[in-house]
């Protein structure tokens, strides 16, 4: 009822989006569908007062401006998010973090045109850390990948949603991909940071413990990992890299990062070996390594790998930075996932994942 009064004597002055007219007799969610703005799935009318309940959960003005949206590079505000975090059935809890991962989206390295414009898979994917993940009740555990979690599903799905009803990326248009993927619709869930022993993946990217932080990676996925005979770190690392090698094409190399999502059975074997972050990742990296006489184009019969200029080489499949590893999933089932980046990143420094901080 507050947002309702709200809307109807001050909405003129806070909301400044055009407003849409429709028949008495029209169905406002089928209007939503005719209009484009949806991603194929139902919405929530984004009506005066759902926006203006949206907006209490950021202090932010619904006229600041947060960037231009590729690819029509169009000036999004706050309030565009908000109406965007409505149709995607987000909470007004939600903002901040849909908001930050908008934020991280728009820096230039995370290459938000052309991961709308490329025919690969990838889409964002977003991992949140932080005390916000535990206060929103964010999933890192059971299913955390799938469904069921309503602020995974519509955070992620907020992001997609202003990337289309704002920039104008639309399939068949400037979404130019191949097949796609479901990660197109959202692609978002929480690190586990139960275990003190592990440093949660904010802070292997620079940010103090108990800060609240969004990581955006270029991705698609899930690729399954299975291994349940293992019991030595050096062991499942051999294990691992037989999986990781594959992104892709097993000939294509240092073009693509990738996120594994490490279980929680599948982790305990590394810390019972004593080896931290640092040692799994370097582990995996030199685990991944190959002869280039293997890689290049024509070997095997397969026109795809490498020039034969490198076949003297030691091949790695990633850069020494390409592999990030969060925590995730159920404390049973010795099953790990892999999240394959975009195959855009040979010049590394130009396409990286983003991490930003959460501001209340």
């Amino acid at each position: 009822m507050a947002e309702k009064l709200e809307a109807r004597h001050r909405g003129g002055d806070t909301l400044a989006a055009r407003k849409v007219e429709y028949g008495e007799i029209d169905d406002p969610m089928e209007v939503c569908f005719e209009r484009g703005w949806s991603d194929g799935l139902p919405v929530t009318p984004p009506t005066d007062e759902r926006v203006a309940r949206m907006l209490k959960g950021t202090p932010r003005r619904p006229d600041e401006v947060i960037g231009r949206v590729p690819p029509n590079l169009a000036e999004c505000t706050v309030e565009k998010v908000a109406i965007n975090a409505v149709l995607a059935g987000c909470k007004p809890e939600y903002m901040p973090v849909v908001l930050a991962a908008l934020e991280a989206a728009l820096e230039p390295v995370f290459t938000l045109h052309g991961l709308l414009a490329t025919t690969y898979f990838s889409a964002p994917i977003i991992i949140a850390n932080g005390p916000i993940a535990r206060k929103l009740g964010m999933n890192s555990g059971i299913n955390a990948l799938g469904q069921g979690n309503r602020a995974n599903a519509t955070i992620g799905r907020a992001l997609n949603l202003v990337v289309r009803n704002v920039g104008g990326g639309r399939p068949g248009e400037a979404d130019r991909a191949n097949l796609g993927a479901p990660s197109k619709y959202t692609f978002c869930f929480a690190e586990d940071e139960s275990d003190e022993t592990w440093e949660p993946l904010s802070v292997a990217r620079g940010y103090p413990r108990g800060a609240s932080t969004v990581t955006l990676f270029q991705g698609h996925g899930v690729e399954a990992f299975v291994d349940q005979k293992s019991r030595t770190a050096e062991a499942l690392t051999r294990s691992l890299a037989m999986a990781l090698v594959k992104i892709g094409h097993p000939k294509l190399v240092q073009s693509a990062r990738a996120i594994l999502v490490l279980s929680p059975e599948h982790y305990a074997i590394y810390r019972e070996a004593g080896w931290n972050r640092k040692q799994i990742e370097r582990a995996l990296y030199e685990a991944t390594i190959r002869p280039g006489t293997e890689l290049v184009a024509g070997a095997d019969g397969v026109g795809e790998g490498i020039p034969a200029s490198r076949a003297g080489e030691m091949v790695p499949k990633f850069h020494d930075d390409g592999l990030m590893i969060v925590r995730a999933g159920g404390s049973a089932g010795l099953f790990s996932a892999i999240l394959p980046g975009w195959l855009a990143g040979r010049k590394r420094d130009e396409l990286q994942p983003v991490t930003k901080e959460v501001r209340a």
